[in-house]
């Protein structure tokens, strides 16, 4: 089944989102382990909302939050004073909504929500591009894509910033500053240019 993407999101000041879009192979969760601690070092306090192409379960079979899930519980939320973790099935969906995700989040008061995967989202992206990995740039046919991080030099559309993928000071500053150039109305490049 076709993933359901929505035409608009419910985006609000109160909690920026920045989407981090790459090919697979580009090094999106590499790059992020590197600037999460950049971004703690800025001040910012960071959420992360990953896609996963596949099904997974980080829960044990056996243990006893594993047993309750299966028997029905739903959702199911193991707690100590280490962590926490929420489990829930999702039967009959075609793909998780990212919206309802950005809300699971927002009662922990991020100052930013970056969001790896979900290219085909309604929401501003920072594109990630190595032309090694052989795939096209996609900021040409995605109008959310806000700036594209590369090892090359680029020509880009009118708008949308050119950053340096291997310099990972700049690129913590850029997204560090988001917070502060996210509006409540949020839009393609083309109707913020109008």
């Amino acid at each position: 089944m076709s993933e359901r993407v929505p035409d608009r999101l419910p985006f609000d000041d109160a909690l920026p989102v920045l989407g981090i879009a790459a090919w697979s192979g580009t090094g999106k969760t590499t790059l992020l382990e590197r600037l999460l601690p950049a971004l703690g070092r800025r001040g910012l306090r960071v959420a992360v909302i990953k896609h996963a192409h596949h099904a997974f379960d980080v829960d044990q079979p056996g243990k006893d939050s594993h047993r309750l899930r299966q028997a029905g519980a739903s959702p199911m939320l193991v707690a100590s004073r280490a962590r926490v973790a929420l489990m829930m099935e999702t039967p009959g969906r075609d793909e998780a909504d990212l919206a309802e995700l950005i809300e699971m989040v927002r009662p922990q008061r991020p100052d930013l929500v970056l969001v790896e995967g979900f290219k085909a989202w309604p929401l501003p992206k920072l594109e990630l591009y190595r032309p090694t990995v052989g795939k096209p740039l996609r900021v040409a046919e995605d109008p959310w894509v806000r700036a594209v991080a590369s090892d090359a030099s680029l020509m880009l559309p009118a708008g949308v910033e050119a950053l340096d993928l291997n310099d990972l000071e700049a690129l913590a500053d850029w997204i560090a500053a988001w917070p502060a150039r996210w509006p409540a109305r949020q839009c393609p490049r083309e109707e913020a240019v109008s």
